[in-house]
């Protein structure tokens, strides 16, 4: 199946907005893709559009990423490589559960309603630990939470910006350490599903899946600038009512269908 331009538009817009608010990237694109009755592989074309939220957050956080490149043998890489871990092994261990949970759009909408919770406690915590006094268990802990939230549904700048806070992180802190660790799970999996699909014959590129990588990268960005200002003033309840209500939706026409 050919990926239209509107389609492709419409999914970029989802994914950027989605990969950095706290409501599951993951979770809005299957539901998305069901919505538009795309039942084709689309695995090529979430690759080319999470790779465009990659570029949003190296444009948001370039002075962090510019400052690791001088400086790449740092306390911060070691933190950032700790929090990657759990992620990167609970892929590889867990590719067959997540991958059939994609396929679930109930799961997902059960996955929704945990994002939703996570988010609502959200809001109670205020810490006061900097970047620089996080130890490496609580980076750990997050990497953990980063690894959950490869379950489509269970959103993860939310989960891990939750687990941030646990640690008693401050809310701007808890966000960059949730964006920064992204970039390694992200290229990670853009790596894996490109050695699957080329192991498997080749990859199938059509213009439309650069187009929605543009549109995700543009929308991410904007998605990151909103997030940061919200989470500060501890509006993130208010994502919690979205989801929820999405999932109730979900839950609804899985009755009536």
């Amino acid at each position: 199946m050919t990926l239209s331009a509107w389609q492709a538009v419409l999914l970029g817009l989802i994914q950027g907005l989605t990969e950095f608010l706290p409501v599951s990237s993951s979770g809005h694109l299957v539901i998305g893709q069901a919505l538009l009755n795309i039942e084709a592989d689309m695995i090529t074309f979430d690759i080319f559009v999470h790779v465009g939220t990659l570029v949003a957050v190296f444009v948001a956080f370039w002075g962090d990423i510019a400052a690791l490149l001088r400086r790449p043998f740092c306390r911060f890489t070691a933190l950032i490589l700790v929090g990657c871990v759990p992620a990167g092994v609970m892929g590889l261990l867990l590719d067959d559960l997540f991958s059939a949970l994609f396929n679930s759009v109930t799961a997902v909408a059960c996955a929704l309603v945990v994002t939703g919770i996570l988010l609502f406690l959200s809001d109670r915590f205020d810490g006061k630990k900097t970047l620089q006094e996080m130890r490496f268990s609580e980076a750990l802990l997050v990497g953990l939470f980063q690894g959950c939230a490869i379950t489509p549904g269970l959103s993860r700048s939310g989960s891990t910006i939750f687990g941030a806070l646990l640690c008693g992180m401050q809310r701007r802190e808890a966000a960059r350490f949730s964006f920064i660790i992204s970039i390694p799970v992200i290229l990670g999996a853009a790596a894996k599903e490109c050695w699957d699909m080329a192991s498997a014959g080749g990859i199938a590129l059509e213009w439309t899946y650069f187009l929605g990588a543009f549109v995700a990268a543009a929308s991410g960005y904007a998605a990151i600038r909103i997030f940061l200002r919200l989470l500060e003033k501890k509006n993130m309840r208010y994502f919690s009512y979205y989801v929820w209500a999405v999932a109730l939706l979900v839950f609804g026409s899985r009755l009536l269908g």
